[in-house]
């Protein structure tokens, strides 16, 4: 946990969608899903140099210095999920979502709103989808990377869970993504997710 950025932090939190489905449809096959899934999410977080701040079930919770460097490991991680030769009735698709806010690390974790705000994005999501903050969307817009590799597009604003006000959300676009068809469920119940 040592060498946690500070400051502006982009957060990354991830969790697979229908993880019980899975479960219940592998039944002993489901510790090697898990398995591989892991090892495929954290791979993509160790070559953007992200932190892993916690880890609960099937989900994730990682730090970055970077929004770039969270928004590549997204797509990374999308992308080997993709890739991947999953048991033909245990496909995963992750639901990921990044938001960048101002936060300091105390005994190896970091609470506040920023924390919350990105959780909340990441229950907003389908599996398959990346959604990033207007925050996160700023500051790589800022960089102006003539071909970053992927494109934000733009959704719109979305009331989320236990915010006071609705938050304008950008879905990650690139080759090799299969983003969900379905609309955004924002407002859908995520008490599935990891009490973060």
């Amino acid at each position: 946990m040592s060498g946690l950025p500070s400051g502006a932090v982009t957060f990354m939190f991830t969790d697979i969608e229908g993880s019980t489905r899975l479960v219940k449809a592998l039944r002993e096959r489901y510790p090697q899903v898990l398995a591989d899934h892991r090892r495929l999410v954290r791979d993509a977080v160790a070559a953007q140099d992200g932190h892993e701040v916690d880890t609960q079930g099937d989900a994730f919770f990682v730090a970055f210095a970077s929004a770039k460097q969270a928004v590549l490991c997204a797509l990374a991680i999308q992308r080997a999920l993709t890739g991947h030769a999953w048991p033909a009735d245990g496909r995963v698709r992750v639901r990921i979502g990044i938001h960048t806010g101002q936060a300091v690390p105390a005994g190896g974790m970091y609470t506040g709103l920023a924390v919350h705000r990105a959780a909340r994005i990441g229950a907003a999501a389908r599996g398959g989808q990346v959604l990033i903050s207007q925050a996160t969307q700023s500051i790589i817009e800022d960089e102006e990377e003539q071909d970053p590799g992927f494109t934000l597009v733009d959704l719109g604003e979305r009331q989320l869970k236990d915010l006071d006000r609705p938050v304008r959300l950008y879905q990650l676009a690139a080759p090799g993504l299969d983003v969900p068809r379905r609309r955004t469920s924002c407002l859908r119940d995520s008490s599935h997710r990891p009490a973060w």
